[in-house]
């Protein structure tokens, strides 16, 4: 069995796209296939919205890296004023793919109770504060010996 472009596949918990459309997925389609609903987004606005979001995870990863790098060279009293930045820098790549992701979805922007955020994007709004905080955490700490 081949999937065709607009079917859904039981078992797979997908709904497969026509070429050059993203759509929505999720793992509750193969609990209740008649109430998707198909959105349809444009490739452009979703890559860079992925692309920031990488952005983040590249920068807190490089954040962590820079911290215990830090840890074992600064003196003692020395700030981390490198991997606050970095952290930083993580948290505002999260609130700009999260606001893209906001602005450019215009099923929210409907008065109609079908649609719902979710809780990955509820999760991204969540973590950019968190990181910023981190960040600014990390630009006030100093080592200790």
């Amino acid at each position: 069995m081949g999937f065709s472009s607009g079917q859904y596949q039981p078992g797979f918990g997908i709904f497969t796209q026509p070429p050059g459309r993203i759509g929505c997925t999720s793992s509750w389609l193969s609990v209740y296939p008649s109430a998707h609903q198909q959105l349809e987004w444009s490739a452009e606005w979703l890559q860079s919205v992925q692309a920031t979001m990488i952005l983040s995870i590249i920068f807190s990863v490089l954040s962590l890296f820079l911290f215990f790098y830090q840890l074992f060279t600064i003196t003692k009293g020395g700030r981390f004023y490198l991997t606050g930045i970095f952290q930083i820098l993580a948290g505002l790549c999260v609130m700009s793919a999260a606001s893209i992701y906001t602005v450019r979805h215009t099923e929210w922007h409907v008065n109609n109770s079908d649609y719902s955020y979710g809780f990955t994007y509820i999760l991204a709004w969540v973590a950019f504060p968190l990181a910023l905080l981190s960040g600014f955490i990390y630009v006030i700490l100093r080592k200790r010996d």
